[in-house]
């Protein structure tokens, strides 16, 4: 789970001509409408779930977590832990250990930030296909399979879904290399939510001794 935590915790980019003749044109022109809809949204408060596979089936585990988003903050919260981003700093707060890390806000790591679960996933570091029509939460939904073109990725691919209703990400899958599956549902969703600044922001005042390890 640690390693989708780092998934979930960098996405409104248009399509290059060259990814534009290599992707899928139906998933293209869903992804684009994706990314209008998403365009007119400026903070998004959202609740979801992650459901993780392991390869051999042994390991079965079920999350619940909540995000918030503005801009490229952004506000994390699921199984004891806090991931929160002013989009200068990341701090991860573990709550059994009262422990907070801080480290530098790196846009260019090899992740999928909280961001890209709610646009257009279909930046030029992926190819994209149409899988067809999914039903997903008792909503029709498009099925789009994205591969990372470089090879450096942890995961295998995604496969998103789309309400056709609403052109809006309500769920999907990710396959790691290692055979592992997280499958995750938005199971709520508030556009415009009013969201201060402050919420982007570790205060320890709110969180008695606790210890902080600095990795900038």
């Amino acid at each position: 789970m640690r390693a989708f935590l780092l998934i979930i915790c960098t996405l409104c980019l248009s399509l290059s001509t060259a990814i534009a003749q290599q992707g899928d044109p139906k998933a293209k022109a869903i992804l684009a409408n994706v990314t209008k809809k998403i365009n007119t949204i400026k903070n998004i408060k959202a609740s979801f779930s992650l459901n993780l596979s392991s390869a051999n089936n042994k390991v079965k585990e079920t999350k619940k977590g909540q995000i918030q988003l503005k801009g490229n903050k952004y506000r994390v919260a699921i199984g004891g832990q806090e991931i929160i981003c002013d989009n200068k700093t990341v701090w991860t707060y573990v709550k059994d250990a009262n422990e907070v890390q801080i480290s530098s806000y790196n846009p260019a790591e090899q992740t999928i930030s909280p961001a890209k679960l709610f646009t257009n996933f279909y930046d030029k570091e992926y190819n994209y296909k149409y899988l067809g029509v999914r039903m997903s939460q008792n909503k029709k939904c498009d099925a789009i399979e994205l591969i990372p073109i470089s090879k450096g990725k942890q995961f295998a691919k995604i496969e998103i879904l789309i309400d056709q209703a609403t052109s809006l990400i309500i769920g999907g899958n990710v396959f790691e290399k290692n055979g592992n599956r997280i499958q995750y549902d938005v199971t709520s969703f508030v556009p415009n939510a009013p969201l201060a600044d402050a919420l982007f922001s570790f205060d320890a005042k709110k969180y008695p001794n606790v210890e902080t390890v600095d990795l900038r």
